[in-house]
């Protein structure tokens, strides 16, 4: 496991996606306890496209475009589900305290959903973990999950500091109505932005 590998997969764990946006989203709305549950169900919603990459079942969605458009437009279907559920007033970016205690699973479930449905993870692993691991390698297979696992690891750790640095300021969001009215309406074009990009991406 070499530092390109680290690097490389640094840089694709910060970047902004559907995992990050939901993450930072429920910190703000629902406290530092939360976001780690967040981190977790996004870190666990890679595990079906990290196995499709190794045992080449994202090959399926590579070439048949049925497959492909199928999971893409179900993704695009719950995204927008997320944008309408964070503007409500009782939806996923609710701050009463009774839901923060309630509603764990639900934001587990809910995070390991956003990454699922998403079939461009499975076909960018396809094309990403092989680039590490060398022709002559003994074990391949091995190999590949190894790198799998310390994606997935540094996934979470990102992940649980974007939530934290999210909970950390809360307090000073949802003591002003106003900013937290334009927070749900924020995370709720957020949402829809990445719907988009997911809609129009081609295989």
């Amino acid at each position: 496991m070499g530092p390109e590998f680290l690097l490389t997969s640094l840089i694709i764990v910060v970047s902004p996606g559907t995992g990050v946006v939901y993450t930072l989203a429920t910190g703000l709305a629902r406290g530092a306890r939360a976001s780690l549950a967040a981190a977790f169900g996004c870190t666990i919603g890679i595990i079906p496209h990290m196995a499709a990459a190794v045992f080449g079942l994202a090959a399926i969605l590579h070439t048949s475009a049925l497959a492909f458009h199928t999971f893409k437009y179900a993704g695009v279907v719950y995204l927008l589900y997320m944008a309408w559920n964070a503007l409500r007033e009782n939806g996923s970016l609710n701050v009463d305290s009774q839901a923060v205690e309630k509603s764990m699973a639900q934001v587990t479930i809910t995070a390991i959903l956003i990454n699922i449905l998403n079939p461009k993870l499975s076909i960018f692993f396809l094309a990403f973990l092989p680039q590490f691991v060398s022709a002559d390698e003994t074990h391949p297979l091995q190999h590949m999950l190894l790198l799998s696992c310390a994606f997935m690891l540094m996934t979470f750790v990102v992940f649980a500091i974007y939530g934290f640095c999210a909970a950390a300021v809360r307090d000073q969001v949802i003591s002003r109505p106003l900013v937290l009215t334009w927070m749900r309406r924020g995370f709720a074009a957020a949402f829809v932005a990445l719907g988009a990009k997911l809609a129009l991406t081609d295989r």
